[in-house]
């Protein structure tokens, strides 16, 4: 099996990731299929030690800042998060590479009887793409010898296939309202159903949070007999310098004084850096040795594209995933805190199963340029109707159809002060890097191709 055909194989199956918003679909009521599919492969992903990781932004950030402190530590972690911005191989790193196209191969065309004997004789339904995704990142890890799996949850978490671990770390990044048609209306519903991540003898860390979330967290490791860390009371943070290439900062904790940069830029990232820190700490209390200067090179030296990166200096760009208000306000802050510019140029796409109006409120203050677009995601709203409700806000947009259409429309509005912003969702910013960065995707078959999907159990 070649790359191609595995890839394939994996877009066979049921992607809850792109049918979700498009039609009604089933939620898994248990965890009995990703069990019995590590079951019948040896349970690789117990004979690692594990930092598992939740919430609603910057968990992908944390992750990757702990995967490369680890990494520097000689660790040689494992790191599985998503979703990915160009290849599938980006979701599941070892020692800060992707899988190999050989590999991925591989460990589908492995895994693939496996899941045939879970869909056949298991009584739980067939596997689905994320599934397989999880199953194949924890063989390969084990395979590997990782020192670590750093484990990113791909959405809540007591029913997510990755709550199949036993952490030795669980962490919660900065919770608020995203997925509330399967989550909860409330932030309180939604941090319970992330708190299900917690296991009996873990250690729990927090980024700051809302008090009502504050207060389901500390209930559940209390019920778990899970030792608590909140970073808001254990870390504060000193900003000495920004600019382009990131942020140099000084976090006074209880474990001591650390001199920090990363190429990171916004205030949520220090939050990140703060829980990260906390984290690896923990890790150090449960006998493992990460030292300042581990954890400091490690910082130094992470990556995490389309999160505030900036992909043109002249003229100055800047790509990021921001998928809901709460993080489109975070976004409009760090604009004007972290750079200098005379206009506002925003290329914007947005899903449609996200909350549009709010996201677009937050967006529109301030009175920008607005162009408007859709990803190639089978989720991605139609420009039309972003431009719709960005004419309630009080801002004209314009259309275009494509991410990089777009991408090329607000270059040619950009005079030399402006700043384009590619923002709204993941995908979009994937794409404007694509775009601004000549980079060729990864292209899967629409929707529509595979409407078979939508009748499969999930």
């Amino acid at each position: 099996m070649n790359y191609a055909q595995a890839l394939d194989r994996l877009l066979s199956l049921t992607d809850l990731e792109r049918v979700s918003g498009h039609a009604p679909h089933v939620r898994r009521m248990d965890l009995g299929r990703i069990r019995l599919l590590l079951e019948r492969l040896g349970d690789p992903h117990l004979s690692t030690p594990t930092v598992h990781i939740t919430g609603t932004k910057g968990k992908g950030s944390t992750a990757a800042l702990i995967a490369s402190a680890l990494a520097a530590g000689g660790y040689r972690p494992g790191l599985f998060t998503s979703p990915h911005l160009h290849t599938f191989r980006e979701r599941i790193q070892y020692d800060g590479a992707p899988v190999s196209e050989a590999e991925f191969a591989a460990l589908v065309e492995e895994v693939w009887p496996e899941l045939e004997a879970v869909g056949r004789e298991g009584g739980y339904g067939s596997v689905t793409t994320f599934e397989l995704l999880t199953a194949m990142a924890f063989l390969h890890y084990h395979r590997k010898g990782a020192g670590f799996q750093v484990v990113e949850v791909g959405l809540g978490g007591r029913l997510d296939s990755t709550n199949v671990v036993r952490p030795q770390v669980c962490v919660f990044t900065s919770i608020s309202l995203d997925h509330t048609a399967i989550l909860g209306d409330t932030v309180e519903e939604i941090a319970g159903d992330k708190a299900g991540i917690l296991k009996p003898g873990c250690v729990a860390v927090t980024s700051p949070q809302q008090p009502g979330v504050m207060a389901v967290l500390r209930d559940a490791a209390q019920s778990q007999g899970a030792p608590l860390i909140a970073t808001a009371e254990e870390c504060r943070c000193v900003l000495h310098s920004h600019d382009l290439d990131g942020q140099s900062f000084t976090l006074a904790t209880r474990w001591g004084e650390y001199k920090l940069h990363i190429p990171l830029l916004g205030a949520y990232q220090l939050e990140n850096a703060a829980t990260a820190l906390a984290s690896l700490q923990a890790l150090n209390d449960w006998g493992f040795t990460l030292s300042g200067v581990s954890i400091a090179q490690g910082f130094r030296d992470v990556r995490w594209p389309a999160r505030l990166e900036v992909l043109s200096r002249e003229p100055l760009v800047v790509a990021d995933g921001a998928h809901n208000p709460y993080s489109a306000g975070k976004l409009r802050e760090a604009l004007h805190q972290y750079f200098g510019f005379r206009r506002l140029i925003y290329v914007i796409g947005l899903s449609a199963d996200k909350n549009i109006p709010d996201i677009v409120k937050e967006l529109a203050q301030g009175g920008p340029t607005v162009v408007v677009t859709r990803s190639r995601h089978p989720r991605a709203a139609s420009p039309l109707s972003l431009a719709e409700e960005f004419a309630r806000a009080g801002v004209q947009a314009v259309q275009v159809e494509s991410v990089d259409a777009a991408a090329a429309h607000a270059l040619a509005l950009a005079g030399p002060r402006d700043m384009v912003v590619a923002t709204g969702s993941l995908f979009v910013a994937a794409e404007a890097r694509e775009s601004y960065l000549h980079i060729s995707p990864e292209l899967y078959p629409s929707l529509d191709m595979h409407t078979s999907l939508l009748q499969r159990s999930v």
